[in-house]
């Protein structure tokens, strides 16, 4: 065996060695892969809940925005404007759910300890269960959350507790 024949036997044994470590694919040129199916969009498939829930509080129609947030808070957990607007759902049907609107609106809190709405609507459901000083501290924690007096949620606060005394 010359030198030349040597080192062709040689070539053959490394790219033999070398061929294992190819993947499997690479070796099954002719095999088509399975076509992926085509992406179907989430929002076709799940209804906007948010949507119909603000749509359903615009109607005044407490028991479907319940319904719907109920859904949505189960689906999509850790949103604080879910459960604020499901308390407020809570509190301003006809017989209120104040324990559970509580409930909801320390939920929201917890999640966003920041959130203007939920501490405005907690003020407004304490005044509701005739607790001023705890609607007062929402209050308070609106001014330091604007930095004044005058965001939105600060002032029709303000006009609940001031509405509040003065029917005492």
């Amino acid at each position: 065996m010359n030198t030349t024949t040597s080192a062709r036997i040689y070539t053959l044994g490394i790219c033999i060695s070398l061929a294992g470590f190819l993947p499997l694919g690479a070796l099954a040129a002719d095999t088509t892969p399975e076509p992926l199916p085509a992406p179907v969009a989430a929002a076709a498939q799940k209804p906007d809940r948010m949507a119909a829930a603000r749509a359903a509080i615009k109607a005044k129609d407490w028991q479907k925005s319940i319904a719907e947030l109920s859904l949505q808070a189960k689906e999509k957990p850790g949103n604080a404007d879910t459960y604020n607007l499901l308390a407020y759902s809570l509190r301003k049907q006809a017989t209120p759910d104040l324990p559970k609107a509580f409930e909801y609106y320390r939920l929201a809190l917890k999640t966003d300890p920041k959130h203007k709405g939920a501490h405005e609507y907690i003020g407004e459901a304490y005044l509701m269960d005739k607790q001023p000083v705890k609607a007062a501290e929402h209050l308070a924690s609106l001014k330091t959350i604007c930095g004044n007096t005058a965001c939105e949620e600060y002032q029709e606060l303000a006009k609940s507790i001031a509405a509040y005394k003065a029917k005492k």
